[in-house]
């Protein structure tokens, strides 16, 4: 090769084309937890972002050693921004100990990139299980009066800034028997809508029945609810029926669900409108 042909298949390599530098311009999604009505699970909250969410898994998990949290990301539309769409951490089971697991959904950065799922698993050693007394009340001095308990499930639902009260009145024993049995028949009545929309009890299920926790995945489920969100706290029986072998926490804001799905799929449908419109960014090669 000529020393001319090799300065220009040099000039030719070293021009690179810039990359897009989109702007995504933040909206704030609506919540069903406004002002200081804010159920969090370990300092999880659907008012934490992604990047607030490393700081509150790390600080939980800093006398876990080796326990680290994982992010899961993906890319704006087709921009090189990139996002943190789940954050998982897993602890294993040891001798000790019947192991312990979180994720939390966040939606895209174009609704501030917030959680809007968040799930804990915790296990107990069959020589360490609480008794669901114990559990109850523990689940109680941090979030306060239930709106039901039954089915296994201390419930809380959310509804224009308060929880959702269907009068029911929760002694120590009458919220043991509670537990242990069926949701009362009035108050499952009583969380019903008049226009058709569903219990969150049942929302709650088919959210746990669903493969995919993305906003797309959980939208409609949030639009039928009868609810603008919901803390629920399972307790699994343990070696003897008093005891607890795992309780499982489960947070969803259905509002901020619906709110974000809508502000996303404008932004995503935007740039992609910009994208395919867009006007090539190359230039003349150096020769």
């Amino acid at each position: 090769m000529s020393r001319r042909a090799l300065l220009v298949a040099v000039g030719l390599v070293a021009v690179a084309f810039p990359a897009f530098a989109y702007e995504i311009k933040s909206k704030t999604p609506d919540t069903a937890f406004p002002g200081k009505l804010q159920p969090d699970i370990v300092g999880m909250s659907s008012e934490v972002d992604a990047d607030k969410a490393r700081a509150v898994y790390e600080s939980y998990l800093k006398d876990l050693p080796g326990v680290k949290p994982q992010a899961v990301q993906q890319k704006f539309g087709s921009t090189n921004v990139t996002y943190v769409t789940s954050m998982t951490f897993d602890k294993p089971a040891t001798a000790d100990h019947a192991g312990e697991t979180m994720t939390s959904a966040f939606s895209s950065p174009a609704s501030g990139n917030v959680a809007y799922y968040v799930l804990r698993s915790l296990g107990f050693s069959k020589t360490g299980q609480p008794s669901k007394t114990e559990m109850i009340a523990h689940v109680t001095d941090k979030y306060g009066k239930p709106t039901v308990i039954g089915d296994g499930h201390i419930y809380y639902f959310y509804r224009k800034g308060k929880i959702v009260s269907v009068k029911q009145k929760y002694t120590p024993a009458s919220a043991l028997d509670a537990l242990n049995a069926p949701v009362n028949p009035r108050a499952a009545v009583a969380l019903n809508d008049s226009n058709g929309r569903g219990s969150c009890i049942a929302a709650l299920k088919h959210v746990e029945a669903a493969s995919d926790k993305s906003l797309a995945g959980l939208v409609a489920e949030a639009k039928s609810a009868n609810c603008d969100g919901l803390l629920s706290v399972a307790l699994l029986p343990g070696v003897t029926a008093d005891r607890v072998s795992k309780a499982i926490f489960t947070l969803i804001d259905f509002k901020r669900i619906a709110s974000a799905a809508k502000i996303d799929d404008a932004a995503f449908a935007a740039e992609k409108s910009e994208a395919q419109n867009r006007a090539p960014a190359g230039s003349a090669p150096k020769l």
